[in-house]
């Protein structure tokens, strides 16, 4: 689940940067439930580690969707997407 939560967080980074293109603004209407969704696995990946085990993946995952989450809003309010 570490795994799944990792490729979750790039691929929400590269839809990140696919929605900071101009005319592709409109992208972070889907990008941003899915980068929320993604944090919410990683989160749950981190949480059911076993003890003593790495948890790094799932947190490189809960990093890389709040970032994707939170530049996908900022491109919304900035864009005027968000009035």
């Amino acid at each position: 689940m570490q795994m799944v939560s990792l490729i979750w967080g790039i691929l929400a980074l590269i839809g990140m940067l696919i929605a900071f293109v101009p005319f592709f603004g409109a992208l972070n209407w889907l990008l941003i439930p899915f980068a929320v969704v993604g944090a919410i696995v990683s989160a749950i990946a981190a949480g059911t580690a076993p003890p003593g085990a790495s948890k790094g993946k799932s947190i490189a995952g809960l990093v890389c969707c709040g970032i994707a989450a939170i530049f996908g809003l900022i491109r919304l309010v900035a864009g005027l997407g968000v009035v």
